[in-house]
């Protein structure tokens, strides 16, 4: 599915790829992958995917009034995630805002980016488990394009920068 990987090649940067949702581990998954970028020289992305599949309203323009709030929430989020990683260690990393599937979307950025090296997430610490993209990337990491690295979700920062 996934093209050859270009991370380490000539005029290429390897990149971590970070999923942002309303999680509270996603910090978790920020504070790694920047303190990683930051110590290696690699780049860093941040995606957002915006769920529309329950915004097909036409009537008035609802679905457009939606579309646009989602947009701007996902670039709050965004905003809030850059700042953290640059905080951390000095970093901005590029902003990509997908619209779909949680695994598709990553999935096709992966395909997109053929200097994506690894994927980072961060594991609920909630008695529900891991979190729905853990869970579902877990079913099929035997066939997934890159390495996955999943970040406790209860490491302090002490402990990620003993890691990283």
């Amino acid at each position: 599915m996934s093209r050859q990987r270009r991370s380490y090649e000539s005029g290429h940067k390897p990149k971590y790829l970070v999923v942002v949702d309303d999680s509270p581990e996603c910090d978790r998954a920020i504070y790694y992958a920047a303190r990683r970028v930051s110590r290696i020289g690699a780049g860093m992305i941040m995606l957002r995917v915006i769920d529309i599949e329950d915004r097909n309203q036409q009537w008035l323009g609802v679905a457009d009034i939606m579309r646009a709030e989602a947009y701007e929430e996902a670039n709050e989020a965004l905003d809030r995630a850059t700042g953290r990683a640059n905080g951390v260690a000095g970093i901005t990393p590029e902003r990509v805002i997908r619209e779909g599937s949680w695994i598709e979307q990553v999935l096709k950025l992966i395909d997109e980016d053929e200097d994506i090296a690894i994927l980072v997430l961060a594991a609920g610490t909630t008695k529900e488990g891991p979190g729905p993209l853990v869970t579902s990337i877990a079913r099929t990491a035997g066939e997934f394009p890159i390495p996955v690295a999943i970040v406790p979700g209860h490491l302090s920062d002490e402990e990620l920068d003993a890691l990283s």
